[in-house]
């Protein structure tokens, strides 16, 4: 059992005191941490839970990306709006014209922008301050929310459609977050959520070095199977899962071997967002190896994604639910 005197160890999701350590982890600060498994809900957690301070650390304006776009290549920002737009025409599939759709945690915009060229919606989001929040800004069409979703923002039944894309696992209170959307989509209307799945093989194998750990911005994860027996609690059934994630489980895949060869973790991400002050001791040929690695061994992570998808062992998920009539 953990020592939760202090709270330090309690259950982001259910606050059971009660769990075990898994393995140990780290975050680009060097701030160490545990992943813990509760006994109550099943949920993995960071623990301990990360002061105020190392978060606002966390989100700094690295994170969000310094430029006027998250990555400072033009490729890397084509590359994602390929899949953001392969999102939009799943998304879609489900709605009607003049669809209300709630966006959680819309970075900058660019999936629900994408959505129009599918339909004709109501497109809504919400966005933490800063840069991210700034580019959805320059989206027109969306009604942006900078900051968090809370109960009162909308009337119960509003939305046709709610989605988190790898947002759920930053949340501080995920339970808080999924009885709120369950009360905001309509009846027959549907929620969607990705994040990473902690039972995939990269996870196992990995462990504290796997790149979707994220600490400390990742606060918590579920095997999908636990996650949609929750949601079967607040009267959604699942319509679809989506495994194969060529825009996030190769790279998952390069980065944590290279967490394996560096001191610090996410070298190679981080230079891609341009972080200069992080990667700063790393040589250019050091950082262009690293990214030679990536550029070889794609082709042959995104087929291996393939096979662990067959057996729902990949690193990401994306699974969308409809709300019972």
């Amino acid at each position: 059992m953990s020592d939760n005197k202090n709270n330090q160890s309690i259950c982001g999701y259910c606050k059971s005191i009660e769990s075990v350590v898994k393995y140990k982890t780290f975050d680009i600060f060097d701030n160490q941490f545990t992943i813990n498994k509760c006994k109550n809900c099943n949920a993995y957690f960071l623990a301990p839970r990360p002061t105020s301070e190392q978060i606002s650390q966390a989100y700094d304006s690295s994170y969000y990306g310094e430029k006027e776009e998250k990555f400072s290549s033009p490729l890397v920002e084509k590359i994602l709006d390929y899949f953001r737009s392969g999102r939009a025409r799943r998304v879609s599939k489900y709605l009607k014209a003049g669809a209300k759709v709630l966006d959680v945690g819309c970075g900058n915009g660019r999936f629900l922008k994408y959505l129009l060229k599918y339909g004709t919606f109501e497109l809504y989001g919400t966005e933490m301050e800063g840069n991210s929040a700034k580019r959805a800004s320059r989206v027109k069409e969306i009604n942006l929310k900078t900051g968090t979703l809370d109960s009162g923002d909308f009337e119960d039944n509003f939305f046709d459609a709610i989605s988190l894309f790898h947002v759920f696992e930053h949340l501080v209170e995920p339970k808080e977050t999924i009885i709120t959307i369950s009360k905001m989509v309509k009846p027959g209307g549907i929620a969607v959520f990705s994040f990473p799945n902690i039972a995939s093989f990269q996870a196992r194998f990995f462990k504290g070095k796997w790149l979707h750990l994220d600490p400390p911005r990742h606060l918590f994860f579920f095997d999908p199977k636990d996650f949609i027996e929750i949601m079967k609690e607040y009267g959604f059934n699942v319509i679809s899962k989506h495994n194969v994630s060529f825009e996030q489980n190769p790279f998952g895949m390069v980065q944590s071997l290279l967490n394996f060869t560096t001191k610090k973790r996410e070298v190679l991400f981080e230079s891609l967002k341009g972080n200069a002050n992080y990667i700063k001791e790393y040589s250019k040929i050091n950082l262009l190896f690293q990214k030679l690695f990536f550029v070889f061994t794609m082709p042959f992570f995104a087929f291996t994604d393939l096979i662990v998808a067959l057996f729902g062992k990949s690193a990401t998920i994306e699974i969308s639910f409809r709300k019972k009539l």
